[in-house]
């Protein structure tokens, strides 16, 4: 009787020990199975107006349309997107907080700023890459050049006469515009702006040149007001067909733009992730004509090619910022 009694008592305890083990996969398996049942707030770590607005909204409406809950964009701006960035890695990792991320706050500040409160590359994980946008060197006209090989020649012929814009130390902007320097010879003056004034000044003809992300210049393009002379990104822009790449007119391997995607908080559950992954894939065709038009190309594809990608970048941005000797502090 005693025995059976041990043994009863043994299996008990083990039956339970196993249901408290399996505990939380299966709760992690339930919040995914009825995923979303409430409203999901999607950070953008930029001012409303901006690319990455911009892109977070478009997706953003297609998955409140899949799920049948509010996608809801919250604009957390500041210190380079560190800020939106920090906020979203330290929100509650159950899928009901995302962030729209780019490029600078990804794969850039983590060289640029001295002090991280967070690191992105680990206290957040990819879900997906929404696109790449291109950075395209654009001139005013009023500059005597109509291709990317006249404008090299007249810069290095005006040694310290152009001056280029860009939306910050360190972004995306500054860099390109660093690198092609570097890679021709030319000697430009930087003229760093907070956002969209950079672009103010440049229509104004006070800076001469910049490089820009496509969306926020393609009408201007359109409209004769700039004038395009070649992309930063190794292929051509479905955007921008006609105009060359930086790399085919002489500079082999320059590559320098603006990427973006949705990451969440690391603890994420996988099965949320997974979700999230296959509607932004299946929302992405229905937008590639408006995001084309407005100067993005699409990218999707599975969290692990995104999450490669962006150690990928990082790791190139590491060795640029550290050659221009940029600092954000």
């Amino acid at each position: 009787m005693y025995t059976l009694r041990s043994a009863l008592r043994r299996s008990l305890l083990l039956a339970l020990a196993l249901a408290l083990a399996l505990a939380p996969a299966g709760l992690a398996f339930a919040q995914a199975g009825d995923y979303p049942n409430k409203p999901v707030r999607v950070l953008v770590a930029f001012t409303a107006g901006g690319t990455t607005d911009i892109l977070a909204r478009a997706v953003s409406q297609k998955l409140s349309e899949r799920f049948r809950q509010p996608f809801v964009i919250d604009n957390k701006p500041g210190a380079g997107g560190n800020l939106g960035t920090e906020l979203a890695a330290r929100s509650a990792p159950d899928g009901y907080t995302l962030i729209v991320n780019s490029v600078g706050p990804m794969a850039v500040n983590p060289t640029l700023y001295t002090r991280l409160n967070v690191n992105p590359l680990t206290e957040l994980v990819p879900v997906v890459q929404i696109a790449e946008v291109p950075n395209v060197l654009v001139v005013h006209p009023s500059l005597p050049v109509q291709t990317i090989e006249e404008f090299v020649a007249y810069a290095k012929a005006n040694p310290g006469k152009l001056n280029y814009g860009s939306t910050g130390i360190g972004t995306s902007s500054h860099l390109s515009g660093y690198m092609l320097a570097q890679r021709t010879g030319a000697e430009t003056t930087h003229i760093p702006y907070k956002g969209a004034e950079a672009l103010k000044d440049l229509l104004a003809g006070r800076v001469q040149f910049m490089f820009a992300t496509i969306p926020s210049v393609i009408q201007h393009i359109q409209a004769g007001k700039l004038r395009a002379l070649a992309v930063s990104s190794a292929n051509r822009s479905r955007s921008l067909p006609d105009t060359p790449t930086v790399a085919e007119r002489g500079f082999p391997g320059f590559e320098a733009g603006s990427w973006f995607g949705f990451f969440a908080p690391r603890g994420t559950p996988p099965a949320v992730i997974a979700e999230l992954n296959k509607a932004v894939n299946e929302a992405l065709p229905a937008l590639q004509d408006q995001m084309i038009r407005e100067g993005a190309d699409p990218v999707g594809g599975t969290p692990s090619q995104f999450g490669l990608f962006v150690q990928k970048e990082y790791e190139k941005w590491k060795g640029i910022v550290r050659e221009s000797r940029a600092t954000a502090e």
